[in-house]
């Protein structure tokens, strides 16, 4: 399972025009599912993700997680993140995981993010959806478990 974070200063998803998920500071998290991934997995890139430290203090020092400032979260699922990009000039996605356990496996991380109490908005899982972002830095992380 793999998670690109932005730390940002606000961002939004939208779905045909529709804005279906924004949120303000925090972090936006495009998931990526791979073949061997399950809800062991998304546990771990949850608390990755939820305590990782990339938000400054007040002297400016990367300390801060996003529960320590009690950032918000938006959650898209991306399964471009599972391709392999080793040879050649074209990806292959044979290493991503079927649509069914990438949604079963997206939704358990958003359950489990709000069972946290974190905020959470998402994207539309399997959309065409248009990202805007004001990624904060910029600061930006592969994570992945």
């Amino acid at each position: 399972m793999q998670g690109l974070i932005q730390r940002v200063k606000f961002a939004k998803v939208e779905v045909g025009g529709k804005v279906v998920g924004e949120i303000q500071q925090g972090i936006l998290l495009l998931l990526g599912v791979e073949k061997l991934d399950d809800e062991s997995h998304a546990d771990k890139l949850l608390h990755k993700v939820s305590n990782y430290r990339i938000f400054t203090d007040d002297v400016g020092k990367m300390n801060l997680s996003l529960k320590d400032i009690h950032g918000e979260l938006l959650v898209v699922s991306q399964f471009t993140l599972a391709a392999d990009t080793k040879k050649g000039m074209r990806p292959s996605f044979s290493c991503a995981g079927t649509p069914q356990q990438a949604l079963s496996l997206y939704e358990y991380f958003v359950a489990q993010a709000k069972e946290k109490g974190i905020t959470v908005a998402t994207g539309e899982f399997g959309a065409d959806m248009q990202v805007s972002l004001c990624n904060d830095g910029p600061v930006t992380f592969n994570l992945a478990v």
